[in-house]
């Protein structure tokens, strides 16, 4: 199959039209009577069709209404990997009227207190391993009703440990909910739809209040970018970055659900050989992954021996898109990375390169009805090539942070603008390039190292299979440079040191070569994949 990219212009409209839905309630019942009996997800071989899952989102929000507590506008957590009860529990919720709040499975007693906390959430939705912590912790919390599923439980209900917790099996929820009449809420384009906790990598996690206007914007502005390409209900999509982040939400839960398209959902992506073997049963025509996940993939000889024939459009988000990963994932599939950028207080995607029109190494332009600025210390526009702080005004960014007025302050212009904390540089033809983190320049005797560069450089050397660059304090320069390195299996590190050196030195300048070098053996990561260079500061 030859691979058509139909990109001749960046867009495919100019402005948004909000009339075709009036919540994304709206937008998930009409998605499922567009398709009816076409699988919508599919999860450890076992398909969900989109007609499936109206019956059972509209079950699961009918025991909500008829046997819990909550009232519209209420909070319920998620704590679910990317299995097809998440998908039920969100869409259910949605329509019931409440506010999701989603929730990493890996979180510590401490981080899950706060976020159910800091959100009131009154219910939740969790992995049934899950349930020995949360019951350390659910009496500290708002929580009242907890729901619990294993990822086989829609195949064949499984046992769930006993806890002393009182809690109610996912499958009893739909079997009740059947029974029960759902009251339709009526819902509008402003009202809340998700709390989106941060990273919380300056202290606490703090809720991003998006709407469904805020989702639903920005997945129309990401059909206008590559919409050109899909086929209306006939693509297949690979979903291994977590769904509980609100890149992949987007992505795998509102735009490519509303184009009608079947979603692979991947439960665990850290188990490489199970992912492949997935892979190879599909003929799929998307996928969506990191730097990481990209190499790790490209690297198994089984990956490399899949059918690529179909796959037409792949994106990248969440960190910055490595060269050296570019290259090897188009030498690798033939197809070429479109890399986008966004966070999650803007639902998420601010820019994004289009199919056909991909340049390396940049975010691409930003997406329809989306203002960008590129700003100095003092909030004022720069011209296009110096670095700044990009800032950002559009339909798909925030409203605030969830009960934190000061922050949300703190964080926008006086003319609305909202401030990423991201260096970015704009090209003369509107293209951005995303520098670094603004908290994570190092200042070399005065002089600007991004880290960014420097682990491009060094994830082009043949030794290097991944790296990280951060600052470590100098008594004569301030700060200077360090690179904390995974080697390749092959390489010995007692000679690595020197050609590594000798590599970044014909690439850099000299206060950009790291005076620091430390092997490891992994490096800290992030649930989606992320390196977490602050782990490597502590």
């Amino acid at each position: 199959m030859t691979r058509v990219i139909q990109n001749q212009v960046y867009d495919s409209q100019t402005q948004l039209d909000f009339s075709r839905y009036d919540s994304l309630a709206d937008m998930i019942v009409s998605s499922c009577e567009r398709y009816g009996d076409k699988s919508a997800f599919a999860c450890l071989g076992k398909a969900i069709s989109f007609r499936e899952l109206e019956r059972d989102s509209r079950a699961f929000a009918a025991f909500l209404q008829h046997n819990t507590q909550l009232q519209v506008g209420d909070r319920i957590a998620i704590q679910l990997p990317n299995i097809s009860q998440f998908v039920i529990a969100a869409y259910g919720a949605i329509r019931a009227g409440l506010v999701l709040v989603n929730t990493n499975p890996l979180y510590t007693e401490r981080e899950l207190i706060h976020q159910f906390k800091d959100s009131g959430a009154k219910a939740l939705v969790v992995l049934s391993d899950l349930l020995p912590i949360l019951a350390k912790v659910v009496a500290s919390t708002p929580i009242e009703t907890v729901i619990s599923t294993h990822p086989l439980d829609l195949i064949e209900p499984q046992i769930q440990p006993r806890t002393g917790l009182k809690n109610i099996e996912f499958t009893k929820v739909l079997e009740l909910g059947r029974q029960l009449e759902f009251n339709e809420v009526k819902l509008t384009l402003d009202d809340l739809v998700a709390l989106q906790y941060t990273g919380g990598t300056t202290g606490l996690s703090k809720g991003a209040m998006l709407s469904h206007r805020n989702l639903i914007a920005n997945a129309l502005q990401c059909e206008s970018r590559i919409g050109a390409n899909l086929v209306q209900g006939e693509e297949i999509f690979v979903a291994p970055l977590p769904i509980y982040h609100i890149y992949a939400f987007l992505v795998n839960l509102v735009l490519y659900f509303e184009r009608g398209a079947l979603t692979v959902l991947i439960p665990n992506p850290r188990d490489i050989a199970s992912l492949i073997k997935t892979l190879a049963k599909y003929p799929f025509t998307g996928f969506a992954g990191l730097n990481t996940l990209f190499v790790g993939l490209c690297h198994q000889q089984a990956f490399r021996e899949l059918d690529f024939s179909h796959l037409k459009i792949t994106i990248s988000g969440g960190t910055a898109l490595t060269e050296a990963a570019a290259k090897l994932w188009q030498q690798t599939t033939g197809c070429t990375i479109s890399e986008g950028y966004g966070l999650s207080e803007t639902s998420p995607v601010i820019s994004l390169n289009a199919p056909g029109l991909e340049r390396l190494g940049s975010i691409g332009k930003p997406v329809i009805e989306t203002q960008v600025q590129i700003l100095d210390g003092n909030d004022q526009p720069l011209p296009p090539g110096q670095a700044g702080e990009l800032a950002v005004r559009g339909p798909q960014v925030m409203s605030g942070y969830w009960q934190k007025p000061d922050e949300t302050a703190a964080v926008m212009t006086e003319d609305g603008f909202f401030k990423t904390g991201d260096i970015a540089i704009e090209s003369e033809d509107g293209y951005h390039s995303i520098v670094d983190r603004k908290k994570d320049l190092i200042i070399v005797s005065g002089f600007n190292v991004y880290p960014n560069e420097v682990e491009n450089v060094l994830a082009r050397c043949e030794l290097v299979l991944e790296c990280a660059v951060i600052g470590v304090e100098d008594e004569r320069s301030g700060e200077a440079v360090k690179a904390v390195i995974v080697l390749k299996p092959e390489v010995d590190a007692a000679k690595a040191q020197a050609a590594i050196e000798a590599h970044c030195r014909a690439e850099l300048a000299a206060y950009k070569v790291p005076k620091v070098i430390e092997f490891v053996a992994q490096l800290p990561k992030s649930t989606v994949g992320k390196i977490l260079r602050r782990e490597l500061r502590k």
